[in-house]
């Protein structure tokens, strides 16, 4: 019988074609699926091309009037751990991931390592020799080896049992203890655990370590969203009211919270501890995106820090410090009249003052309000009643209509030299628009009684504002209610008349002033 033909029957007895057939369907889920690694096929591919060369040497032998048998059997390996390698990949990398359903990677391994073990057994009784006989007479050597590889043993079995139970999970956030720094899973193999931090750094931790040691999973609760909780620490002067200290940086969080913080639950303040001539305070918010945990708590500071100024209220100076300085009447003047020129720059800047005599800037700046805001706080907010008015000093701010339920929409950008408020200052009306800081925004804010003095000494301002008013009136509600350019112009004088008698009305100004 020639080579060929005797071939062709070795391979139909081996069912090879099918096994052919087998891996190039395997190739093309292969394709489709991008859980399937490169190795896995090539590893597919190699104990396949090994099983058709044994295949073919063995043929050869029988020919050449050898006997073939160890050719034999060596294809008869290669066959049976081709078709483990191209089942497990087909089975369990590519058809059950389709339906939903992925196994842990450690118990795919495990499965295979027992077909193996089937294939040796199946491979030892075709050989003729005991496979039982030989676990027998090894069974000392495996003790020796198993003792000696006692650790190495332990974090298997730790991979395993973290990938059946679930406990740990690729993508999760943990921390390996307290003042440890956090990390993300990458991957969970047979002896460690790769957690990569922040740093860019990876950390291998051994299985067995994990399975013994208390982890923290961050952001993980039963039937909750993935958020995790933040504290922030404030240390004030013990002799400022708590009252204060807590409305204060709970306004600004509340209303406005910094990106990744949730609303509800709402942040919230706690006096924590008094020692020495500091006050612990505690800044409590849910953090709704675990991985910017530091930029976060960053954003929150700033956002307090901007509302104690507002406030007034100065972050604590240790006890330890010595003050040399001396305090006397001649110095505490001094500061005053530094702040008093600072205000008077201000107010400079403003063309609605900058006409006023020196007599009445300076009576106007002592009775100013220094009003910090951070990017992002909203200084004045759309249907609320404040008889204040605010003079940009450094910083830009946004003006924007729409309610909370509405798209806001941009109507101005206000710079240094320019006001606003002046509405609620001079009529008592709601806010029509909110201010939003654009920039870190440092403002000097005008009440009521502080202009009812310079209108009553310098009537004709209430012309000039009542014209301001009316301008910007008619361009939000030009925006509003999307009016032409045309018809707001055509309706500027008009709101002016109307809105100069509602001012001299509002302050009780004579109409013939």
């Amino acid at each position: 019988m020639s080579f060929w033909s005797l071939f062709g029957e070795q391979l139909w007895a081996a069912r090879t074609p099918i096994l052919i057939l087998a891996y190039i369907l395997t190739r093309a889920l292969s394709r489709l699926s991008p859980q399937i690694e490169r190795y896995h096929m090539r590893a597919a591919l190699t104990l396949l091309l090994g099983h058709l060369v044994a295949l073919a040497i063995s043929t050869g032998q029988i020919v050449s009037g050898y006997e073939g048998h160890i050719a034999g059997i060596t294809s008869f390996a290669f066959e049976l751990l081709a078709i483990i390698s191209i089942g497990v990949t087909a089975l369990f990398r590519a058809v059950l991931p389709r339906v939903g359903l992925r196994l842990p990677r450690i118990l795919v391994d495990l499965l295979t390592g027992v077909g193996v073990l089937v294939v040796f057994i199946a491979v030892g009784r075709r050989a003729g020799f005991s496979v039982a006989g030989l676990i027998t007479t090894s069974a000392v050597v495996t003790a020796v080896i198993g003792f000696s590889l006692q650790d190495t043993l332990g974090n298997i079995m730790g991979g395993l049992s973290l990938q059946l139970d679930k406990s740990i999970a690729v993508g999760d956030w943990v921390s390996l203890g307290p003042g440890e720094p956090a990390g993300r899973v990458t991957e969970v193999r047979w002896r460690y655990t790769a957690i990569e931090m922040r740093t860019w750094d990876t950390v291998i931790v051994p299985n067995g370590v994990l399975v013994k040691s208390k982890v923290t999973i961050i952001g993980r609760s039963t039937g909750q969203p993935a958020w995790t909780r933040r504290q922030v620490d404030f240390f004030i002067d013990f002799r400022t009211s708590p009252t204060d200290v807590i409305e204060a940086m709970e306004k600004v969080l509340r209303n406005d919270p910094p990106a990744n913080v949730a609303r509800d639950p709402a942040p919230h303040v706690l006096l924590l501890s008094t020692k020495d001539s500091v006050a612990q305070y505690a800044v409590r918010y849910w953090l709704t995106d675990v991985v910017p945990d530091d930029p976060t708590d960053s954003a929150v500071r700033i956002r307090c820090w901007f509302a104690l100024r507002r406030a007034g209220i100065s972050l604590a100076i240790p006890a330890a410090s010595v003050f040399l300085t001396q305090e006397t009447p001649e110095r505490a003047e001094r500061k005053t009249n530094r702040e008093i020129d600072q205000r008077l720059r201000a107010l400079k800047k403003v063309d609605l003052f900058s006409g006023l005599t020196a007599k009445l800037q300076r009576a106007l700046a002592d009775q100013l309000e220094f009003m910090p805001f951070a990017v992002g706080e909203a200084v004045t907010r759309e249907g609320e009643k404040d008889d204040g008015l605010f003079m940009i000093v450094e910083g830009h701010a946004l003006v924007r209509i729409g309610k909370d339920h509405e798209t806001p929409k941009e109507v101005a950008r206000l710079g240094p030299g320019q006001f606003f408020g002046e509405m609620s200052l001079m009529t008592g009306e709601a806010r029509t628009a909110s201010v939003i800081a654009a920039t870190e925004l440092l403002c000097y804010r005008m009440n009521k009684s502080a202009f009812q003095q310079i209108l009553e000494e310098t009537p004709m301002i209430a012309d000039q504002v009542a014209e301001v008013l009316a301008k910007r009136k008619t361009a939000l509600s030009a925006a509003q209610n999307e009016r032409d350019e045309s018809r707001r112009k055509r309706e500027v004088e008009s709101e002016k008349q109307d809105l100069l008698g509602r001012i001299r009305g509002f302050f009780g100004l004579d109409a013939s002033q």
